[in-house]
């Protein structure tokens, strides 16, 4: 296999990225001055070393010091009683320029597949229910929120959250709801617009 395949196979690996799109990139590639390419080696290179994963929410950020937990984590005057579960970082990233949302979140890491077997391994369950259960025990956990694209392995993913939440928040006086009208079937978190998701936050229903 030539460098050229395999620069074509890293490509592929994106997320929504096809054979075509993965060639033209490679393409643009060779008609940039070296400069270019020593740049890009450079910053993907070290983009590990600056960008580090909360150990609360899973969601990367900018390194700051020596601490373990992003901004969003660490301040102290958003609400602890609120927590989100989103797929992953962009849909996070979404619902913060919302302006809408105040509490804490929790990236999954994923969805899960519906035909996969040990589907749910491949997203953040344990951790999940270590958050959930440290909150619980502090007593300020009021609702669990799942905010999940409105695709088939969106609503799959939170009917089986559900059905995993369910025995832990036995008992407890904390409700799990799910975003509102607002976005239609089919839709991406990550895309949805500004007042899209704040219309699907405000109307939220509990399951």
């Amino acid at each position: 296999m030539t460098t050229f395949d395999k620069l074509v196979d890293v490509f592929r690996q994106f997320p929504g990225i096809g054979p075509r799109q993965a060639k033209r990139f490679v393409y643009f590639l060779l008609s940039r001055e070296p400069e270019f390419i020593d740049e890009l080696a450079h910053l993907a290179g070290t983009i590990k070393q600056e960008i580090v994963q909360c150990k609360e929410c899973y969601r990367f950020f900018h390194k700051r010091g020596t601490s373990s937990t992003c901004a969003i984590c660490s301040d102290s005057n958003r609400t602890s009683s609120e927590l989100m579960i989103v797929a992953k970082d962009t849909d996070l990233e979404a619902m913060e320029k919302s302006g809408m949302y105040d509490g804490r979140y929790f990236v999954l890491g994923g969805t899960i597949p519906l035909l996969e077997a040990k589907s749910k391994d491949v997203v953040r369950i344990a951790e999940l229910k270590s958050r959930v259960t440290a909150l619980v025990k502090q007593g300020v956990l009021q609702e669990v929120i799942l905010a999940l694209s409105l695709n088939t392995e969106g609503e799959y993913t939170g009917d089986e959250l559900r059905k995993f939440l369910s025995p832990i928040l036995a008992g407890k006086e904390v409700k799990i709801s799910m975003l509102g009208r607002g976005l239609s079937t089919g839709s991406e978190l990550e895309y949805a617009d500004k007042e899209t998701l704040q219309s699907a936050l405000k109307n939220r229903s509990s399951s």
